[in-house]
C-alpha cells in the first residue's frame, strides 16, 4: 500500500503548492481572456480559452518535472528537450485555433478567437514554466486589445479586418 500513495504523490521537483499556484493562475488568466470572447458571444469563450491555458500550463510543469526525473536525469543516454513542450502546445494550440476560423461570404470570421486562444495557450505555458510577471502582462496586454480596441473598432466602424463595416453596425 505505502508504495501506490508513494507513487500517487511522487517526489516534485517542484513544490505542489507552487504546481496548484501556477495551475490555477493558468485558469484565471485563461478565463479572462475567454470572459471577453463570451462576453461578445463568441464561439470558444471562457471554458474553452481556460482549458486551453490550463492544459499548456501542465504539459510546461509536466516537462520541467520529466527533465528531473530520477530514470532520465541521471542516464546519458535520454535526452529531454523542454522546447519541445512549447513546439507541441503551440502547434495543437494552432489547430484547435484554426478550426475556430471561418471563410464565409468573402468575410473572413474566427480570426481574433483563435488569435485569442493561441494566446491562452502561450499564458499557459508561461504560467507553468513559472513565469508569473510576463504571463500578467500578456494577460492585461489581451485584455486591453480585446476590450478597448474591439470598442474602439466598433464606434469608428471598422471590424477586426480593417475593413469599413458601417452598414452593420447601424
Amino acid at each position: 500500500m505505502d508504495l501506490i500513495i508513494a507513487d500517487m504523490i511522487p517526489a516534485s521537483r517542484i513544490h505542489y503548492p507552487v504546481i496548484f499556484a501556477r495551475l490555477f493562475g493558468a485558469i484565471v488568466f485563461g478565463g479572462l481572456i475567454g470572459f471577453e470572447r463570451e462576453a461578445r458571444d463568441r464561439p470558444a469563450g471562457f471554458r474553452t480559452h481556460i482549458l486551453i491555458s490550463l492544459a499548456a500550463a501542465l504539459f510546461a510543469i509536466i516537462s520541467i518535472e520529466a527533465v528531473h526525473m530520477p530514470g532520465f536525469a541521471d542516464d546519458e543516454q535520454v535526452r529531454i528537450d523542454p522546447l519541445r513542450v512549447i513546439e507541441a502546445v503551440t502547434a495543437g494550440v494552432a489547430f484547435l485555433a484554426a478550426g475556430m476560423i471561418v471563410f464565409a461570404r468573402g468575410r473572413v470570421h474566427g480570426l481574433t478567437t483563435g488569435a485569442g486562444m493561441w494566446l491562452s495557450g502561450a499564458i499557459g505555458l508561461a504560467m507553468g514554466f513559472g513565469y508569473w510577471p510576463i504571463a500578467f502582462f500578456t494577460t492585461l496586454a489581451a485584455i486591453c486589445v480585446l476590450f478597448a480596441f474591439g470598442k474602439l473598432e466598433h464606434r469608428f466602424g471598422y471590424n477586426s479586418a480593417g475593413r469599413a463595416d458601417r452598414d452593420e453596425h447601424q
